[in-house]
């Protein structure tokens, strides 16, 4: 008796977990699509730019949904030594100097463009590195120090407003 209530148990937790999986994808589809209507919106009223952080975090969303996201410090130094990486997105506040001067150097040395945020937290949620809730929130966020873009997905407005500025940085 007690063997058939743990497998219906099992079951349960089963289900729940794929259930869980599948509302989350579905739902992180629906976030993109909702902010390419904003944009396109936004470009029609005003037919101004977006922000280069608003362009930075459509970039890592579609990366992260093509496999081509190298997060935290040993995937993307390999990332940026092996000359994969397309951009580096570094954390400001991150509190290890030894870590960023890597960072820093290995994108110099392979003229690599660098982006520098202030928040990990909210690089750590663009990278995916979350939960998110039925309703879409991102709960457990973890801090993010370092992403690399290594495939930058398909073709998107967010990327060559990123490659634009990446120019006139320059």
């Amino acid at each position: 008796m007690e063997s058939a209530l743990d497998d219906e148990d099992q079951e349960g937790s089963a289900r729940s977990v794929a259930g869980e999986e599948m509302r989350s994808d579905v739902e992180d589809n629906t976030q993109v699509e909702v902010a390419e209507e904003v944009e396109v919106s936004a470009d029609a009223a005003s037919k101004g730019q977006m922000s280069v952080l608003d362009a930075l975090k459509g970039v890592l969303k579609l990366a992260l949904m093509h496999d081509g996201l190298a997060r935290g410090l040993r995937e993307a130094s390999k990332a940026l030594d092996r000359r994969q990486a397309h951009m580096c997105v570094l954390n400001e506040s991150c509190e290890e100097e030894a870590y960023k001067k890597l960072v820093i150097a290995l994108c110099s040395e392979h003229k690599i463009p660098l982006i520098k945020v202030p928040d990990g937290k909210q690089l750590g949620e663009w990278a995916g590195l979350c939960v998110l809730d039925r309703e879409g929130n991102a709960r457990k966020v973890v801090n993010c120090s370092c992403v690399v873009v290594k495939d930058w997905g398909s073709d998107s407005q967010e990327r060559s407003i990123l490659l634009n500025y990446f120019q006139t940085e320059q």
